[in-house]
Parts: structure tokens; C-alpha cells; sequence
């Protein structure tokens, strides 16, 4: 996965985090919440305040349980998100895919769609059926590309996020896996 993918501002890769991602990864995700603080339910000034050791470990995980995916251009972060397998028996079979971030000036070159196609990847490999995801009922151009990459919306999580004084709810959306 680690393969070079054309865009009309240059090759970028994508790739699973390590620990050496740590600082770089950090500062990415407070860029993604600061962007967007209705598009994820994590806070930026909570996150801000996590010592190093917090963002080492979100970047360690189990091999076949979650990984993170960041892209990368010219050896800078510039787009990433997570994968988690569900932890319970009852629901190994699918993974929900989390915190989708594309910095602003790679935005509308399918890089999104790139990063959710890593994601359905790693899931087939685990011989998962189906991968879910929440997407702020507010965000048009994400759930735009979620919809072009197959989900369909299952439910509305009513007042799924609170900011600066106001409710925002979120829309539930999945994707089936056997058509892949």
C-alpha cells in the first residue's frame, strides 16, 4: 500500500502509521479538529493538552484490530484516518471507520476517497462483511464522498455533537463489503 498514486498536484502514498509518526500525526489530527470541530466528536484543546505518550499509543495498535492511515506528500502528513475492528464476537465482522481528514488544499482530488478505499482494503484482508462510519449531518462534501465510495445513511444520531452552543447531529452511514 505503500505505492506511489497520481494526482494533479503530485504523487502521494498512503501508508499505515507507526510510532515514528507520532509528532507529525499529533499535529494533524489538532489541524483536523481545529478545521473542523463539528466533524469529530474528539475536542481539540482536550486533545491539545494529551502528552506525548497519548499520541504514541493511539499509533500503536493491534496488527488485525485497527490501523491508521495517513497520506503522504514530499515526506508531509496531508490526509489521514483510522480503522477499528469491532472488539465483541458479536461484532468482528465489521469495523468503523473514524476521523477522515484531508488538509484543505489536497481537498477535491478523491484523496478522501483513496483513504476509505485503504480502509475497505484492510478490511476485506480480515474477512470483514461491512465498515460503518458517522458523518456530521452538516458536512455535505464529506458525505458526498462516502456516498460515492458506496455508503448508504442507516440512521441519524440526533444531537451527536455539541460546539459553541449548539446540537449537530450525525449521520450513520454504512458500506457492504461482499461487492468489493
Amino acid at each position: 500500500m505503500n505505492s506511489p498514486i497520481t494526482t494533479p498536484r503530485g504523487p502521494i502514498v498512503i501508508r499505515e502509521a507507526t510510532p515514528a509518526d507520532t509528532m507529525p500525526f499529533r499535529e494533524l489530527r489538532l489541524e483536523a479538529l481545529q478545521d473542523g470541530p463539528t466533524a469529530f466528536s474528539a475536542d481539540y484543546q482536550m486533545n491539545l493538552n494529551q502528552p506525548a505518550k497519548y499520541w504514541e499509543d493511539r499509533l500503536t495498535m493491534e496488527k488485525d484490530e485497527a490501523t491508521i492511515f495517513l497520506v503522504e506528500h514530499q515526506g508531509k502528513l496531508i490526509g489521514m484516518t483510522g480503522i477499528a475492528r469491532g472488539s465483541s464476537p458479536k461484532t468482528r465482522h465489521s469495523a468503523w471507520i473514524w476521523g477522515v481528514y484531508v488538509t484543505p488544499d489536497w481537498r477535491g482530488l478523491r484523496v478522501a476517497e483513496k483513504l476509505i478505499n485503504s480502509c475497505f482494503t484492510w478490511a476485506k484482508a480480515r474477512m470483514m462483511l461491512l465498515v460503518k462510519l458517522g458523518a456530521a449531518a452538516t458536512n455535505t462534501s464529506a458525505i458526498r464522498c462516502y456516498e460515492r465510495c458506496g455508503f448508504s445513511t442507516y440512521g441519524t444520531e440526533p444531537s451527536a455533537v455539541f460546539y459553541d452552543g449548539k446540537y449537530y447531529d450525525e449521520f450513520l452511514m454504512f458500506r457492504s463489503l461482499d461487492n468489493l
